[in-house]
């Protein structure tokens, strides 16, 4: 199949909606050459990604052992004009575990250079438009790794630099070493793990030592212009045909009666519940299959449409007790 190039500009991550996240991209999880077929499906992927309205892709250097990037890589030198019809946005900072190393995280400026290197060989580009820390590497000196990100973006390497999983004090201590600022912190957000949200209503309660997420992290992001990306926004379809419990049967019957009323899928639905937060949360969709992407189009597309009570509702049903 030929992908369709058109002369509509790419969003940024500033701009984008919706982000798709390529980690199902390359075939097996395994150091074994990818395959033609994996091209082939990556390509697949990616026009019902444009087809969609979706512009910016997510990558890791790490997500199949970097055959993700790699076949990414191929459909862009096989389709003319491409490239300047997509952001690229990807991360470094995990090292996979591989014979006596054990996996951990590195963000030391010389290993940020050289898995920068690797991507763009792999994804056979000249510059990023984005780049991520994956994780928080506790070793790391940030006045280390931010003379890295600045010799990328001086040699025109990388345009925008953001982090992911990280909290606001994390972000903050990195930035104080930056003459530019971070654009982005990419978390795992959705109507099934709510902590993000849940942080910011459970002060003076009991429930709040047991919520787990950092204080202030959201807050932070929206004080300083950091935008949020949702890692894992669907909940491995919890709530669009995959229920385990009851509490998740009741949120999906509520989601499908909504997007019935409004004309969409539930895969917007959930959503759009993010997208309406005031921190103007940026999904970022991982499947794999072409027709669960073409079912999140109205999510890029349309504003979401719900309601202050509609939005409540499936919070209060997602969680199944009432606020405090």
């Amino acid at each position: 199949m030929a992908i369709t190039v058109t002369d509509t500009p790419p969003d940024t991550v500033g701009t984008a909606r919706l982000v798709y996240g390529c980690m199902a991209l390359g075939g097996s999880w395994d150091t074994d050459p990818y395959r033609p077929a994996d091209i082939d499906e990556a390509e697949a992927v990616i026009e019902a990604a444009l087809d969609s309205g979706i512009t910016v892709f997510d990558h890791a250097d790490i997500y199949r052992h970097g055959k993700a990037e790699a076949v990414f890589g191929e459909v862009l030198s096989r389709t003319p004009g491409l490239r300047e019809r997509v952001t690229l946005q990807t991360k470094c900072g995990i090292r996979l575990a591989d014979g006596d190393r054990p996996g951990h995280y590195d963000l030391r400026g010389t290993s940020i250079l050289q898995r920068v290197e690797e991507s763009l060989a792999r994804l056979r580009t000249n510059a990023l438009d984005v780049l991520l820390l994956h994780r928080p590497d506790p070793l790391a000196d940030p006045a280390d790794t931010a003379a890295a990100l600045s010799t990328l973006r001086e040699r025109g390497l990388v345009r925008e630099f953001g982090v992911s999983n990280m909290n606001g004090p994390q972000i903050a201590r990195l930035q104080a070493h930056l003459d530019f600022p971070l654009a982005v912190n990419q978390l795992e957000m959705s109507l099934d793990r709510r902590a993000w949200l849940e942080d910011g209503v459970l002060v003076n309660t009991a429930g709040a030592a047991a919520n787990g997420f950092p204080a202030g992290t959201v807050e932070h992001c929206l004080n300083h212009g950091v935008r949020l990306q949702a890692w894992g926004p669907l909940a491995q379809g919890r709530f669009t045909g995959r229920e385990e419990t009851e509490r998740q049967r009741a949120t999906a019957d509520l989601v499908r009666s909504l997007a019935e009323a409004k004309g969409t899928t539930p895969e917007t639905v959930v959503l759009w519940w993010l997208q309406r937060h005031p921190a103007r949360i940026a999904p970022v969709v991982g499947s794999g299959r072409p027709e669960r992407i073409r079912a999140c189009r109205d999510a890029a597309r349309r504003e979401p449409d719900l309601t202050h009570e509609e939005w409540y509702g499936l919070w209060l049903t997602a969680r199944g007790e009432p606020l405090p």
